[in-house]
């Protein structure tokens, strides 16, 4: 029932909230069709489920205060461009974390600049509705799974490469520009972004937001030691610039790395700036078989010492091995005996400007992997090589396909990992769990599919493997990101000091709440 402009029963109909809507803005919401607002109004009522006392995650907004966001949200980026309802995919409500449980939001918006995202989120702040950024959906700890009645601020628009810059060697990209994209822009400048998770419809936007590593980080480091600045937009509709063109600069607080891995809860990024290096012309990839993994863990200091650089320093378990080649059809030509002694095999990828260079670099390698206790070293085909880095990028879907329960990325120093290892052995006969995977054994990044039905049970594995990590002074995730998925282990395990640090240091950047609650923190 509508009374002076206020919905003031308990009930409602698509007319009575359209006369409220048409009272409460007449001619002050622009391009807003009747057509429009009709839809709005119906998918707002399915949506909230015809109760106006629906509260907002932040601060209790009714459904009259939704419908002010809805027609907010239009006028800032038109009405094209909000989604309701079932004009929502099930695509933003999820990313590819494996126990996440997906959920729609109330309002889709795809802003298409800087400017349409600060008004964006200056509605949302105004109204203290959750907001969640997303890009290509790609990651896996639930960041990207928003909130019931939030909005979900897609950057799919906002996909356009603005500067390749030659003479600084920087690309200055939007959030919505993928991995995919880039690369093909810098193949024709000889140049290469070298940061590459192991999904190319990545967006650069969700891969600064969770500070994305990858199997080249042993030489090139992660997502944050390749940004050289951004443009974010603060919770309230601030727009700040960090960093720049230049490698270096010690004037005040580094706000760039700050951002960088905050999962969307300090800012939302709309410009990167990333440095650009020659692209090598040669590549080889060598496989050894070891008879055992601490072999190849302790193989690993010592070609890193030799100062060949690789670019890929991989271990695949044996178990994984099988899986995700026979998942491709992929036949290394590894004889059965090998295979059968086999229990873990190293995969180094070298690359050079130098043909002859390179193929010295290779030999060298190939003799001192035999020193190291390699069964024996096969320089793979250049088809054989794609294909097993490629199958090696499917690891997770493999396991999933194959129904893992969960998955880790813990990380430790790279000296630790055959101590790790041997308790994850230990925690899977404990609590009688399958753990198998492969790593970026490089830089200690252990990737691992946990096989354990049982909540309860799996949880003990879950922490077990967290608390081991930590012990050996590593950390809870290397590169996918705490996200709503690994909270709870996150604030059980980490410094409560540090942890209350971080909620200080996400209050000032979002005094109220409204980016990305429930990721990182309750």
């Amino acid at each position: 029932m509508l009374e002076d402009g206020r919905i003031v029963s308990d009930v409602f109909d698509h007319t009575s909230l359209l006369r409220f809507l048409e009272t409460r803005f007449g001619t002050k919401a622009p391009n807003l069709t009747n057509e429009w607002w009709r839809t709005t109004v119906g998918d707002l009522i399915s949506t909230l489920g015809q109760r106006p006392t629906s509260r907002s995650v932040v601060r209790g907004v009714d459904t009259c205060g939704m419908a002010d966001v809805a027609a907010l949200l239009a006028g800032a980026v038109g009405a094209e461009h909000v989604l309701i309802g079932d004009a929502i995919g099930d695509d933003y409500g999820h990313d590819e974390a494996l126990t996440a449980v997906p959920e729609t939001p109330a309002f889709v918006v795809r802003p298409a600049d800087t400017a349409q995202t600060a008004a964006v989120l200056r509605i949302a702040d105004e109204h203290r509705v959750a907001v969640t950024a997303r890009g290509s959906g790609t990651g896996l700890s639930g960041a990207a799974v928003p909130r019931g009645d939030g909005i979900v601020v897609s950057f799919e628009r906002m996909n356009e490469i603005l500067d390749i810059d030659l003479h600084n060697h920087v690309a200055v990209v939007q959030p919505g520009v993928t991995l995919e994209q880039l690369d093909e822009v810098t193949a024709a400048h000889g140049l290469v972004y070298p940061v590459f998770p192991g999904e190319y419809s990545a967006s650069l936007g969700g891969n600064v937001a969770t500070n994305a590593g990858g199997m080249r980080a042993v030489k090139y480091g992660v997502t944050r030691h390749q940004v050289l600045g951004l443009e974010a937009v603060l919770a309230g509709g601030d727009v700040i610039r960090t960093g720049g063109k230049f490698v270096k600069a010690t004037t005040g607080y580094d706000l760039t790395q700050l951002i960088i891995g905050s999962e969307g809860t300090l800012a939302f990024v709309t410009e990167a700036i990333l440095k650009l290096y020659p692209r090598p012309e040669h590549q080889a990839t060598v496989l050894a078989p070891f008879p055992a993994l601490d072999h190849v863990t302790s193989a690993v200091p010592a070609i890193v010492a030799a100062g060949t650089g690789p670019l890929i320093l991989e271990y695949i378990d044996q178990l994984t091995m099988a899986a995700i080649t026979a998942h491709v059809g992929l036949d290394l030509g590894v004889p059965e005996d090998v295979k059968r002694r086999a229990l873990a095999y190293l995969v180094v990828m070298m690359e050079n400007t130098h043909e002859d260079r390179l193929d010295e670099d290779v030999q060298a390698l190939g003799e001192q992997l035999f020193d190291l206790g390699a069964i024996d070293v096969y320089v793979l085909p250049a088809r054989a090589a794609t294909q097993l880095i490629e199958a090696r990028e499917k690891a997770f879907w493999v396991a999933k396909a194959n129904h893992a329960d969960d998955i880790v990325d813990i990380v430790v120093p790279r000296s630790a990992i055959p101590a790790f290892m041997a308790k994850v052995a230990e925690l899977g006969q404990t609590h009688q769990s399958l753990i198998a995977g492969c790593g970026h054994v490089g830089d200690g990044n252990v990737h691992l599919s946990v096989f354990q039905p049982d909540p309860e049970q799996r949880h003990k594995v879950m922490r077990g493997l967290f608390e081991t990590g930590m012990a050996l002074g590593g950390a809870i995730s290397g590169e996918h990101g705490i996200g709503k998925e690994k909270r709870r282990y996150f604030l059980e395990l980490e410094d409560p000091v540090k942890v209350a640090l971080m909620r200080r240091i996400k209050t000032a950047f979002d005094p109220n709440g409204i980016l990305n609650p429930g990721t990182i923190f309750d």
